[in-house]
């Protein structure tokens, strides 16, 4: 497995995103566990969670961490996996949907999050902790700031923020004395919007993970323009268009670490095999199209 770094930490260029194992339409937990023991297989060394990915409207939070902690501890190889979780959402209902997540960036809020996510994870320290999205009732000063104690305090080794503005990552940068390790974004072929931010990313030196990076090209967009462009190239190595997807975003910049979801041992192989897929100059530009 190819790796690429966030802050000092060496990871694989491809890590999992574990959410869709604890939301609606989950697998049972044998196939969950299952499936990121084939990610660790297959050389994954970075699985991003949340304490909000739980079923909404149930008593259950933390449900992902809790499962990742059980997978790492029944794997040989979970010690050298660097976990990387995210404080300041909740699911509370399914209202106004059930993929609504009410933001909550008070400081008290994301410091006992944290401690909820040291006890779930079984660990001193999270190897790396996320502002989870902004608040728009809480100044961001003041929800970085919470990253930053915990960060001096131990509680976490780095520091990131997610769906965060270009104009927010310099401000936490600089709140977090230099110190802010990664950033996660949305990004997929069908979602570019976040691009200035990966200019950012890698100008500043700052890994970028791109979550939900197989937007517009899942099974169920077969047809449309997009997914087309990625399958035909998919076709000429004989792959599928989602190991294309990360082929194509980690050609983007050395700093960008997709984390895409997986149900299945299968296709967390598959995602895991997209590090060693090389794309023409020619292919690059055909995807490049929006």
């Amino acid at each position: 497995m190819r790796t690429r770094q966030i802050g000092d930490v060496e990871v694989s260029a491809v890590g999992l995103g574990a959410m869709n194992l604890s939301l609606e339409d989950r697998p049972d937990e044998a196939r969950a566990i299952a499936t990121i023991h084939a990610a660790i297989d297959a050389g994954v060394t970075l699985i991003d969670t949340a304490d909000s990915y739980h079923l909404a409207g149930h008593d259950e939070v933390g449900h992902n961490e809790r499962l990742i902690a059980k997978a790492l501890a029944s794997h040989s190889s979970g010690s050298d996996v660097l976990v990387a979780s995210k404080g300041g959402h909740t699911r509370p209902d399914l209202n106004p949907g059930p993929y609504i997540w009410p933001v909550n960036g008070r400081p008290e809020h994301i410091k006992a999050a944290c401690e909820g996510s040291l006890q779930r994870l079984g660990v001193e320290a999270i190897g790396l902790y996320f502002l989870h999205s902004p608040d728009q009732d809480v100044p961001y000063e003041d929800s970085v700031g919470a990253i930053r104690d915990l960060l001096d305090a131990g509680k976490i080794r780095m520091a990131g923020v997610s769906n965060a503005s270009t104009a927010q990552i310099a401000l936490a940068h600089t709140l977090l004395d230099g110190r802010l390790a990664a950033v996660e974004n949305q990004y997929s072929p069908t979602f570019r919007s976040s691009g200035p931010e990966l200019e950012l990313c890698h100008s500043m030196g700052i890994a970028f993970l791109p979550w939900g990076p197989m937007r517009g090209v899942s099974r169920s967009d077969a047809g449309t323009p997009v997914h087309d462009r990625f399958a035909r190239v998919g076709q000429a190595h004989g792959v599928s268009p989602q190991q294309v997807v990360l082929a194509w975003m980690l050609a983007t910049s050395p700093i960008v670490i997709p984390i895409p979801g997986s149900t299945r041992p299968e296709t967390a192989r598959d995602s895991a095999a997209a590090v060693d897929l090389t794309l023409t100059d020619s292919e690059r530009a055909e995807l490049d199209t929006a």
